[in-house]
């Protein structure tokens, strides 16, 4: 099983970092308003980065590295990205 980080960006501008197993199916979650309070009171929002792990102790590892992250940082990451496109996950939430 892959695990995910990514990043939302929301109507705010502002950047939410999560992870999860199955990508296309929290993404949805947070469009209805029930991924996270965080998203929820800033919807829309859109996914604009996100990185595969084979293991959950990787990904929770580059978790915590991007949330320290600054936004200025994570903006880098986000425009800097050379993983997967995000072909159909680019979608506005």
């Amino acid at each position: 099983m892959d695990f995910f980080v990514y990043i939302l960006e929301c109507r705010d501008k502002s950047l939410y970092t999560g992870i999860t197993t199955d990508l296309g199916r929290r993404t949805r979650q947070h469009s209805l308003g029930k991924g996270s309070r965080y998203v929820r009171s800033r919807l829309p929002a859109r996914l604009v980065y996100f990185e595969r792990f084979k293991t959950r102790s990787d990904a929770l590892k580059r978790e915590n590295v991007v949330k320290r992250m600054v936004h200025a940082e994570k903006k880098r990451l986000i425009l800097n990205q050379r993983a997967e496109p995000l072909a159909g996950l680019h979608e506005r939430i």
